[in-house]
Order: structure tokens, then sequence, then C-alpha cells
């Protein structure tokens, strides 16, 4: 009985973290006035935030990383709902006044959503149908924001690789943006000696696909989960005179403070001919 209730504790405080990340969430996008849906996208539900009252031919939309993924080492948690929406973060710091949004991942923010198995947080977080998915609202996105033509994602971890798939099987994108993106799941899960993706698709492995797409790959100079070889090592794939910048960003780690400079970083030289590149193709 003793252990009983102290796994019930256990579960309160959990169950009480992952609401409160809900709320922040919400709370982040409703402060400034943004637009919060949870829609069903093919497979699952996905949640979005969109800056209102914008129309533009060209739409940035910021994907969230893989969350609340492991409670502990080689356990899996029970909701994948990251407790800091990092790449919300981001997005609404996104500067100018273009049209931006925001994608989540399957079963982030939706307690009840549907097919909320956790090798959607694990093993097959990027699999076929996760990819389609997050298509699918991409384009809703895209008519939500006036009828955008093109796109520009911008990833935030697990994001990043996601976005870099999408990259890979979309016309509309115009440029594609990571930071600290684990853009090369085979060399990234064994440097760390990690499970294998299995049911995932490695970007990777059609990464020349992408040799024509103007990309920048942030990566934090002190990042121990993703490192700059992942991103060295994925654009090596490409070819050779692919319009690929990979930047270094002095004492930033995996997590921490990429909200705090992004509004410097998206508004400096590495990103600004990015804007206008996208803005100028047809």
């Amino acid at each position: 009985m003793k252990y009983v209730k102290i796994l019930t504790f256990l579960l309160a405080i959990f169950v009480g973290d992952v609401a409160a990340a809900r709320v922040s969430a919400t709370d982040l996008a409703h402060q400034v006035g943004w637009q919060w849906a949870v829609n069903p996208a093919g497979t699952f539900d996905l949640a979005t935030a969109l800056r209102p009252g914008v129309r533009s031919a060209v739409l940035t939309v910021y994907i969230e990383g893989d969350g609340f993924a492991y409670a502990a080492s080689g356990r899996r948690s029970m909701d994948p709902t990251p407790t800091d929406p990092l790449a919300l973060r981001l997005a609404l710091q996104h500067p100018g006044s273009g049209a931006v949004a925001w994608l989540a991942r399957p079963c982030q923010y939706g307690p009840r959503s549907r097919n909320c198995r956790s090798d959607y947080w694990s093993i097959a977080r990027y699999a076929p149908e996760v990819v389609e998915s997050a298509g699918i609202a991409l384009d809703r996105l895209k008519d939500d924001a006036g009828g955008a033509t093109r796109l520009i994602l911008v990833g935030y971890s697990g994001g990043g690789a996601l976005a870099a798939l999408l990259a890979q099987r979309r016309s509309d994108v115009a440029a594609l943006v990571t930071v600290a993106a684990n853009l090369d799941l085979g060399a990234w899960t064994a440097a760390h000696r990690l499970t294998p993706l299995s049911r995932s698709i490695d970007p990777a492995a059609n990464a020349a696909q992408l040799s024509r797409i103007p990309q920048v790959h942030f990566i934090g100079a002190n990042d121990r989960v993703v490192g700059p070889e992942i991103a060295r090592g994925f654009a090596a794939r490409m070819a050779a005179n692919a319009p690929v910048t990979i930047t270094i960003v002095p004492g930033q780690d995996h997590g921490c403070c990429w909200a705090a400079g992004w509004r410097a970083l998206a508004s400096g030289p590495d990103l600004a001919w990015i804007e206008g590149w996208a803005r100028a193709v047809q």
C-alpha cells in the first residue's frame, strides 16, 4: 500500500507538470493574440498556433522538438508534451510582421489525441505517417495564412529532422532552417549509443535532394546532445555548391537560451538573405 501511495503521488506530480506545460504553451500563444488550434491531420491530431491577420505569399513555420520523450533512460514517458515549448518561444520572437506559425508534434498538447502510442515519440517519431500528418497540417496553415504559396521551415531539435523530411517531399519549401537538429539519425544514435529509430525515416538518407534549397543550420557550441559534426555530415551529403550555412553559436547548449537570443539571430545576416530569397522566388 505504501508503494501504491508513492506511485500515485509521483503520477500526480507528472500529470500536473504535463498539464502545466500545456497551459504554458496555450497561454504563450494567447497572450500575444495568436490563434491556437488542435485539428485532425491524417493519422494524428496536431496543435498549431498562427500569427493572426497576416496574408503573405511566404509562411514561416516553426516545428516543435521531440518533447518529453523519455521519463528516464530506457523508459518512455506517458505524454511527450514538452515541459518547455521552445520552438513556440522561437516563433513568438520571429522578427518582422510576416506570416508566422508553429506546429507541434503528434500527441503533444492533446491528452485525447488519436493514435497516441509511445512509438510515436520514440522509435517511430519520424515515421512516414508522422511526416504525412505534418504535411497536411502545413497545407491547412498555408490556407489559414491567406493562401501562402511558399514555406520557410524552422525546426528545433527533432523538429529540424522533421522539417528536413518535409522539405525533401514538398515543392513549396523555399528554405530550411534548423536549430540544434539531429539531421543524421544514424550518426546521432550511434554517437550516443541510443536505440536506433527503427521505424523512422532518416533525413540524411536523402539529403542530396535538398541541394538546391537554401539552408541555415544553427548549432550550439556547448551542445552535448547534437554536436556540429551531425550538421556537417548532413551537409556533406549534398552537392558541393549547395547553399548551406552551418552557424556555431558560442556559449549555447542544446536547450537553454536559444529563445533569449533568437531575435538577434533571426535578424542577422544568416537568415536575412534566406527570407529575402524566399520572397523573391516565384
